[in-house]
């Protein structure tokens, strides 16, 4: 006897007034984005080239997180049993995978530079730091009201903040070097915005590999998650238990539960699954909702494939 409970391709993606600010901020980012890109050209400074990936930084978040909200109300086929949840994680790590190589970038370009530092336009990047931090300040105020509403809100109004300290970073650094003429100021700048960069690049990398490989949701033990089963009424052993990600709010469960013989004779069945399932959905840090449970004698043993254990 297998069970699950039907949850569709995954979660209800956000409202529309939050997908809305969302894609308002996410134009506002990249606009800013092409014009620190451009700034930087124009004045040689590689502080704007690292504000500017730090800005691609959260406009790859932005992007993926609105792309995902939008698959997520695409219903599942019977070709796509999941729709369309899995190309967040691949976007991801696409994302990831380039972001990685902006951050290595400026930070290597950015040791040279403390070594052989370039002419940089200071006014050029003060008025482009100006723009940034412009553009900045209006993603806040875009977010202000709706960044309780939920996590992921609450974590692009974080973003954008952190965005806006990067530009005053730029800004200070254009400061220093047309009051005192120290053009390492713009290459120290560019070390610090690349040394917020690459950790969280590595980490988003990670968390999308540890999707794409299946592993076990972070935060869920499965020796535990056994051992709890196995506390249930009825229940003699469990095998063939696996856990993995779909995406990265929708993790699964599947599970062979071997239970009293009797079960299957009086009509309890049911109710051990209802209990299971109900464990599983509660009981762990980890909710997991969708859970693919088969009940199982103790007679059936003798029939099960050698790679389940």
């Amino acid at each position: 006897m297998s069970g699950g409970h039907d949850h569709g391709a995954g979660a209800a993606a956000g409202s529309p007034d939050h997908r809305r600010r969302l894609a308002i901020v996410l134009a506002i980012t990249t606009t800013v984005l092409v014009v620190e890109v451009v700034g930087a050209i124009v004045s040689g400074s590689l502080a704007l080239l690292a504000d500017a990936g730090h800005m691609l930084t959260d406009a790859a978040g932005l992007t993926i997180a609105l792309i995902a909200a939008n698959l997520a109300l695409r219903p599942a086929t019977p070709k796509r049993t999941w729709g369309y949840r899995r190309a967040e994680v691949l976007g991801a790590t696409l994302q990831a995978a380039v972001l990685l190589g902006v951050g290595l970038y400026v930070f290597i370009e950015g040791i040279r530079r403390l070594f052989e530092p370039p002419e940089v336009g200071s006014t050029a990047m003060i008025v482009f730091g100006v723009i940034g931090l412009v553009g900045n300040a209006v993603s806040i105020a875009v977010l202000t009201r709706g960044r309780g509403s939920n996590v992921n809100m609450r974590a692009a109004f974080l973003e954008v903040v952190n965005d806006a300290l990067g530009s005053v970073a730029v800004l200070l650094a254009a400061l220093i070097i047309a009051l005192t003429g120290w053009l390492q100021a713009d290459a120290v700048v560019s070390l610090l915005i690349a040394l917020l960069i690459v950790p969280r690049t590595l980490k988003l990398l990670r968390e999308t590999v540890s999707v794409l490989l299946e592993s076990t949701p972070p935060g869920l033990d499965l020796d535990e998650v056994r051992e709890h089963l196995l506390g249930q009424p009825h229940v003699l052993d469990v095998h063939d238990l696996h856990a993995s990600q779909i995406t990265s709010e929708l993790p699964v469960l599947t599970a062979h539960v071997v239970v009293d013989e009797a079960c299957f004779q009086d009509g309890h069945a049911p109710r051990v699954l209802d209990q299971l399932q109900s464990c599983l959905a509660d009981h762990f840090p980890v909710s997991v909702e969708h859970s693919t449970i088969q009940l199982e004698p103790r007679t059936h043993a003798g029939h099960e494939h050698p790679a389940h254990q």
